[in-house]
């Protein structure tokens, strides 16, 4: 038996293809457009994901501001932080979040998506959120992805 056809191929810093893709969230509803922009920040929709390695994409979302919520959930949906002292903890709506900084709306969804460790954290920092249908990288050549979100 040939054993050498079956060695897994994983993927490192080194062999990693990572792309500039381009997103538009105009009328996207936020948790469908948050999952479809994690996976290609994990790299889970190529063939040679490995799971310890950021092997995603560097994702530009344009047009945050027109991002959509259904039903109440702009007023009823709550999110928590804390300070850390007794009596810090804020609550936040969707309304109030969108109304400060639309991006804040995406990059949270997006960011709770990801991996909560180191990695995590480097992937985040492949993401880059606009709010109108303009951005600074075109000297990349990003392609456009249509996420189909109907």
């Amino acid at each position: 038996m040939d054993t050498l056809s079956y060695k897994t191929v994983s993927a490192n810093k080194a062999t990693v293809n990572k792309e500039w893709v381009v997103v538009d969230a105009t009328d996207a509803p936020l948790g469908r457009l948050g999952s479809e922009v994690a996976k290609m920040l994990r790299g889970k929709l190529k063939p040679n994901f490995t799971p310890h390695v950021d092997c995603g994409d560097n994702v530009i979302v344009l047009n945050a501001d027109k991002v959509k919520l259904t039903g109440k959930k702009w007023t009823d949906r709550e999110y928590f932080t804390h300070s850390g002292y007794p009596g810090g903890q804020k609550i936040t709506t969707p309304e109030q979040m969108f109304a400060k900084d639309p991006r804040r709306l995406v990059e949270h969804a997006i960011r709770g998506m990801l991996p909560k460790s180191r990695l995590g954290r480097e992937m985040f920092r492949n993401l880059h959120v606009y709010v109108g249908g303009e951005h600074d990288h075109e000297a990349q050549k990003p392609k456009e992805v249509i996420i189909n979100h109907k």
